[in-house]
């Protein structure tokens, strides 16, 4: 471990605001071993520290985790050549404060990646086409497109590296990491895990850097004539920055970004099983995914039914707390702009006639109480702007067709939820939704075998399944002339 190695901050909450748990008055470290708590950049196989620091701080209490090398331009080109250097061998020997519970199922997540594209190595075909003379041969052949620069968000610190990763280290790549300023300890513990899986120095790189420094680094990784692939995971207005870097020097591009899922629940809906699908889909990682539903449409005959229901369920089964804690369910927002966020949606909301059913207070810190709005319209903030944070709002709608119009009237299309028990209306929707990702009567829908990605300005391409290996390929033709047949 470096000089840059782990600090453990005495500092506490000096306020806690009623209904918040008294466990956040406690002093938490990272209870990891030692070997993976790394905090240097991971440069062709070796362990180097940068000019400066930058701290990781935990969400939940603010205090400084550890500091971590804040690597600049120079870190990041140094990266692109180790990686571009192993990329000439690497290619031909290819076959937070989040709660607890969620982080390890997070783990768990992440390594399903890994597993699921280890296998397709194995699956990358190329194709025999039939001639349309008799002395050639047509052949096409997938080829890896060569070094890619992987920039990846908070939210998902270990999985969306990951997804990433692993399909572009199966196809042949080589890569260089950019994990975001809040979270870059996952990504180095990978790294360091990688480095024990022996990969081979250059294959992996990892370059953290603070927020100051993230444009310069960006730059060289979306810009260097030696990286031929970018892909990134975050907000539209980054992804449509990083797209125009890339155009200069015509970069193969995926981009997962932003979302707005709608949430429909149908008369004909089993009302429980749309409760249960609201609560994973809106609650999980405190709202703070890219998936989440971010827009309840109900039907007018069950939407008092289903408010009363939700908001059941909401008192039994959240439980704010530290991440470290257990029983914790919901753990802060990632920093104190995420909170003012959702703070502002609530009151624009209210000020315009939505009705605060639970919640709508902001507590210490950066938590976010976990808040219930009705009789909301289409003329507030939260249905216009992905809200980020644990706010269900809930509009009422009497036709499919007010529904659709509503759901689809958005220039992003990730991901969209309904619960419907009725088949023809099942096929009429899932096929009019436009999104990427549609759940039928299911709020969780991520896995390594399903493809991932959005339609509009929720991105490029897909991650995960057959498909995201094909991300990281090219595909040459070979015409083979000349043969006596």
């Amino acid at each position: 471990m470096s000089a840059v190695g782990v600090l453990r901050s005495r500092r506490v909450l000096r306020q806690l605001l009623p209904g918040l748990p008294a466990s956040l008055t406690r002093h938490y470290t990272l209870d990891v071993p030692a070997p993976l708590l790394r905090t240097q950049a991971y440069v062709d196989g070796r362990w180097v520290s940068a000019a400066s620091v930058f701290p990781v701080l935990d969400p939940a209490t603010g205090q400084e985790l550890a500091r971590v090398s804040d690597c600049g331009p120079g870190e990041a080109k140094q990266a692109v050549e180790a990686a571009h250097r192993a990329f000439r061998s690497w290619r031909d020997t290819t076959a937070k404060g989040k709660p607890l519970r969620e982080s390890l199922g997070e783990v768990v997540y992440s390594a399903s990646f890994l597993d699921w594209f280890s296998e397709e190595a194995r699956r990358i075909y190329g194709d025999i086409v039939p001639p349309s003379v008799r002395d050639r041969k047509l052949l096409l052949l997938k080829q890896p497109v060569g070094v890619a620069s992987i920039i990846t968000p908070w939210n998902f610190p270990s999985a969306m590296i990951t997804r990433k990763v692993g399909a572009a280290l199966a196809a042949g790549c080589t890569v260089v990491v950019k994990p975001a300023e809040d979270t870059p300890l996952s990504a180095l513990a990978l790294a360091e895990l990688a480095e024990r899986a022996g990969i081979p120095p250059g294959v992996v790189n990892v370059v953290p850097c603070s927020r100051d420094r993230t444009p310069s680094v960006g730059q060289v990784l979306c810009s260097d004539p030696m990286v031929a692939k970018i892909s990134f995971t975050g907000s539209t207005a980054t992804g449509k920055v990083l797209l125009k870097m890339a155009a200069d020097s015509v970069k193969r591009v995926s981009m997962e970004l932003g979302g707005h899922a709608p949430f429909i629940v149908f008369d004909s809906a089993d009302v429980d099983m749309a409760v249960g699908g609201a609560m994973a889909s809106k609650f999980r990682n405190s709202g703070q995914t890219c998936v989440c539903s971010n827009r309840f449409l109900v039907q007018s005959g069950i939407y008092d039914l289903f408010l009363d229901k939700l908001g059941r369920a909401m008192d039994a089964e959240l439980r704010l707390g530290h991440g470290s804690e257990p029983g914790t369910t919901q753990g802060p927002l990632i920093n104190s702009r995420a909170a003012e966020k959702v703070v502002h949606h609530v009151s624009d909301a209210v000020s315009r006639g939505a009705r605060l059913l639970k919640g709508g207070t902001r507590l210490s810190g950066s938590f976010m109480e976990p808040t219930l709005l009705a009789d909301v319209t289409t003329d507030m903030l939260c249905t216009k702007e992905e809200t980020f944070g644990p706010l269900v709002p809930v509009i009422r709608f009497e036709t499919e067709e007010e529904a659709l119009a509503v759901a689809n009237g958005t220039n992003v299309g990730l991901a969209g939820y309904f619960y419907s028990q009725d088949v023809s209306q099942i096929w009429r929707v899932a096929e009019a939704l436009e999104v990427g990702i549609v759940g039928v009567n299911e709020g969780l829908l991520s896995a390594p075998e399903a493809p991932f990605g959005g339609v509009k300005e929720s991105g490029l391409g897909r991650e995960g399944s057959k498909y995201g290996v094909d991300e990281y390929l090219e595909v040459k033709y070979m015409c083979f002339g000349g043969l006596k047949l």
